[in-house]
């Protein structure tokens, strides 16, 4: 197993240097956004934010806007600062014919992946139609459901990435089952995901901080939908040895929520992180607040802001793990 996430993340003596600067916001960073254009099919609206509903409004519980749209890209562009640059993890060799990326979203990692693997078929899936009409011709997206029985061919993939699908899923062993029927022998599969829950290795944060009680309600709310409240490493592991994946490796980076930290790349990553923060916290929070944990949308924003206050605050030096784990379909079923 490979793994950060023992390793103390330091902080850089001049984000503190100004003790008049209590936030982020007045020492200078630039935390706005700019939309991205694009275009659902079917959605509906509700509190200020655009669903989709083909599969069923409750089924994807984030926005798929353009604010959201811009989010996600933002975010793929922090995952690849996490992992070094790659992709992915999973040792695919350097000439797979064909891949698929299940939760595609905006279909950002399945262009690069077209673009970094020319030969290649890629295939998108998503529940909404919101990808480019001008990709790589080795790249192609489908609009359907990752917990439906996929049309795919048995044994038609090299390589299957799930990034950030917790959310949307009620039945793993659905989505692996089907996966496993996919994959051709000997085919990689890889999981990324973010743990939602606050961390700090310096004890910055304290109990009643907006951050923690964001994601305890988060939690709550998705175990009450049957959703995995918080997926741990360990949750995706057991979940790829219980299909029968084996060579399971895995790797946990820290993913820090504002420009805190000495490492430049860490540094990088919190910038982002808080550049996307508003639009972020309230994607992931507002539809479980209000339709599960029937808050008022005026108590849903005000819990998904507090996050925004406490990830400004530069004396909170916050993160969330970010796990990638992958394995083999063996060479022969037993």
């Amino acid at each position: 197993m490979s793994t950060e996430e023992n390793k103390i993340i330091e902080v850089d003596p001049a984000v503190l240097a100004n003790e008049l600067a209590e936030d982020y916001e007045s020492s200078g960073y630039d935390t706005s956004t700019a939309s991205l254009n694009s275009s659902i099919n079917q959605y509906a609206y509700e509190n200020g934010r655009r669903y989709h509903t083909y599969f069923g409004q409750d089924k994807n519980m984030l926005p798929t806007d353009e604010t959201e749209q811009n989010r996600l890209d933002v975010h793929h562009e922090i995952f690849l600062l996490l992992l070094g640059r790659k992709l992915h993890l999973a040792p695919i060799g350097k000439n797979p014919q064909r891949i698929l990326d299940v939760g595609t979203g905006t279909g950002i990692w399945a262009i690069d992946m077209a673009d970094t693997y020319p030969s290649a078929e890629i295939i998108g899936v998503d529940l909404s139609p919101i990808q480019p009409h001008w990709v790589p011709p080795n790249c192609r997206f489908e609009v359907d459901d990752a917990e439906r029985e996929w049309t795919f061919e048995p044994n038609s993939f090299d390589f299957i990435h799930i990034r950030n699908l917790a959310q949307g899923v009620q039945s793993w062993d659905t989505v692996l089952a089907q996966a496993w029927r996919c994959l051709k022998p000997g085919g990689w599969i890889e999981l990324g995901e973010i743990e939602t829950s606050p961390h700090s290795d310096d004890n910055s944060l304290p109990e009643d901080d907006g951050l923690r009680k964001f994601l305890i309600l988060l939690q709550e709310g998705l175990e009450k939908m049957g959703r995995p409240g918080c997926v741990t490493v360990d949750f995706l592991r057991d979940n790829l040895k219980s299909t029968g994946f084996i060579d399971i490796e895995s790797s946990t980076t820290k993913q820090t929520l504002a420009p805190w930290a000495k490492d430049p790349a860490l540094k990088q990553v919190g910038a982002l992180s808080l550049m996307v923060s508003e639009e972020g916290y309230h994607s992931y929070g507002m539809a479980v607040f209000t339709r599960v944990l029937g808050m008022t949308g005026e108590e849903a924003d005000k819990t998904c802001s507090a996050v925004r206050t406490s990830v400004l605050n530069k004396n909170r030096h916050s993160y969330i793990p970010y796990h990638v784990v992958y394995g083999r379909k063996p060479e022969t079923d037993a």
